[in-house]
């Protein structure tokens, strides 16, 4: 769809979402004969709750009260109740906890502890609910990562069916899933939703704007490496620049630059840095929005009944293929050369505020969670404006990527429900997620912690005011190339057994112990170990691996597609444009099929 057409389209859910809101107002005055005591103390609840925290919406204020009142008839059956729910420490759910959970238990009358724990924590706790089948949470945030996880076992609330039976008199009816800029990833195969999308960033490129604009730098550049210093479309270029601004740069304004940063600490974030689309950022996978069709970004292989047949090139997985040795073993090099000694040593979180500090080029694997924290006019990567120095454009892509592949990796954090939750208390918390995305709240939780999750929202005049500050952040989401940015896979059957294999078998590479093939051998195998005892402990309810018998890589590498042969030129010559040509492209271009 073009830009303009997703323009026209949110539009149209305007219109249609104003209808509603027009109809649940003249029902509740219909259902009521005029506004009674009840109805008018909360009323008044909610144009205090307007009025003090949700001035910014793309609702009217007549429409977000109506929104308001409708969360409190509709949570009458549960007024008293206490409940649990509980995310990981973004920005966004920090407000959730201090703003929406206060204002939502004061406009229904339920109590709401929106508890606030490490991302491990929240995985740990998910996984002992579904195995054990006791209610520790309510509802839980959890990333859309495992929604491989949630389509198999049975144990997780399918949204779609819910809203259409037991929670028919509980869906807002201006919830607006079409509005919604993630809902695919928290889709199953068979179009079902299990996850509603509360949160969500991308994994960009970033670099310093400033620096790249320099006629000394560009002419230094182009004298060294024979073409124009921009923002770069290959791994060769970014590489060339990592290499410029760390080996012949050196210095600016008598500080000690560095052309890369990443981390390399034997750390479960190390994990993330691999098994969040790194692989399929080199082109190891499959074309395909927006997990890759059969091989996946993990490399796992699904059959056309979505069973995981393999992760390693015997069985004709990818996840030890010539295309993802390339990337791990970038992945070392540049850490070991172009990143910042003490990188080594850091972990996700320990790294992620290095750029801000202003001795860094570029980084082609930045988190857009760190917005906010770039944006303080005190930081040596702002003007005296508070205007960036900065800019975040799209990855650069490695040479096995083709045409019609995913190119990065997207965080989504999406509401998440289990049976095992008793069905009054998981009512009630649904009531609250809703609350949490609805259109009356979620423009001015966007303003807060820049996540964003509705197109009304990305598309709104406050975005466009604040778009100059943000330094790419609103013109990405507003492309339509945006959805090439894509979470962890269905194909992915158990995530949180799985995902911890990434970083214990890729850290000895890491640290030079074992060569980057030597590790990723060893992580295909975990990975088809792992699949294969849970095919035999018959744990699933539908697709269940069915793994491939091994036979000579050499007959996977030589069919078309993926796993691919090695190529004979993984470093061909290096390519940039200039970032804004580079975004006019890119607000321009029609999203890929």
């Amino acid at each position: 769809m073009s830009r303009t057409g997703r323009q026209q389209n949110h539009e149209v859910n305007m219109k249609h979402t104003t209808m509603r809101l027009s109809l649940l107002a003249a029902g509740v005055m219909l259902a009521s004969g005029g506004l009674h005591a009840d109805d008018q103390d909360t009323r008044a609840i909610a144009e205090r709750l307007v009025d003090e925290h949700f001035q910014e919406s793309t609702l009217t204020r007549e429409e977000q009260i109506e929104e308001l009142m409708w969360f409190a008839k509709a949570a009458e059956p549960f007024r008293g109740m206490d409940i649990n729910t509980v995310a990981e420490g973004l920005t966004t759910h920090i407000y959730e906890r201090d703003v929406l959970a206060d204002a939502f238990t004061e406009l229904t009358g339920i109590e709401v502890t929106h508890n606030i724990i490490g991302e491990g924590d929240v995985v740990n706790n998910m996984q002992t609910q579904m195995q054990s089948g006791r209610n520790i949470y309510d509802g839980y945030v959890n990333d859309t990562d495992s929604i491989g996880t949630h389509i198999r076992y049975g144990t997780t609330i399918n949204l779609s069916d819910a809203m259409e039976n037991e929670w028919a008199d509980y869906t807002l009816p201006t919830l607006d899933l079409d509005d919604f800029i993630g809902l695919q990833y928290g889709t199953g195969p068979d179009g079902s939703v299990y996850q509603l999308p509360t949160q969500q960033f991308a994994n960009l490129y970033w670099f310093r704007y400033d620096w790249f604009q320099r006629e000394d730098l560009q002419k230094q550049f182009r004298e060294l490496y024979g073409y124009d210093l921009g923002v770069p479309t290959n791994w060769t270029a970014y590489e060339d620049i990592a290499e410029f601004f760390t080996e012949h740069v050196g210095e600016i304004d008598g500080e000690k630059v560095y052309g890369h940063m990443d981390y390399g600490r034997r750390d479960p974030s190390l994990g993330w840095r691999f098994h969040d689309s790194w692989l399929s950022m080199a082109g190891m996978g499959s074309p395909g929005v927006p997990f890759g069709n059969p091989v996946d970004d993990w490399g796992i292989r699904v059959n056309e009944q979505s069973q995981p047949v393999g992760a390693s090139v015997s069985r004709g997985g990818a996840t030890n293929s010539p295309a993802s040795v390339f990337a791990v073993t970038k992945m070392v090099d540049w850490l070991d050369k172009y990143a910042p000694p003490e990188a080594s040593g850091m972990t996700f979180g320990e790294a992620g505020p290095v750029p801000a500090q202003g001795n860094v080029a570029q980084q082609i694997f930045w988190y857009t969670a760190f917005t906010a924290d770039m944006t303080d006019p005190e930081l040596p990567v702002t003007d005296e404006e508070g205007n960036p120095k900065w800019r975040m454009a799209p990855s650069p892509t490695g040479p096995y990527w083709e045409e019609g592949m995913k190119v990065g990796y997207q965080d989504v954090g999406a509401w998440t429900f289990f049976d095992s939750t008793p069905e009054d208390r998981r009512t009630a918390a649904w009531l609250f997620a809703q609350f949490t995305v609805s259109k009356t709240v979620s423009l001015e939780k966007l303003m807060a912690g820049l996540t964003p999750i509705r197109e009304s929202d990305i598309f709104s005049e406050q975005m466009t005011e604040m778009a100059p500050k943000l330094g790419g952040l609103v013109e990405f989401y507003r492309s339509p190339n945006e959805s090439n940015w894509t979470p962890s896979s269905t194909n992915v059957p158990d995530y949180p057994r799985m995902a911890p294999l990434w970083w214990q078998n890729l850290s000895p590479a890491v640290s030079g112990d074992i060569s980057p093939k030597e590790a990723l051998d060893n992580l295909a195998r975990d990975l088809d170990n792992i699949m294969a005892r849970l095919a035999r402990a018959k744990v699933f309810d539908t697709y269940a691996p069915n793994l491939n018998e091994e036979r000579d890589p050499q007959y996977w590498l030589d069919q078309p597609g993926s796993p691919k042969p090695k190529l004979d030129d993984e470093m061909p010559q290096g390519k940039t444009v200039p970032y804004d040509e580079m975004m006019e492209a890119w607000m321009a271009a029609g999203s890929r099929e």
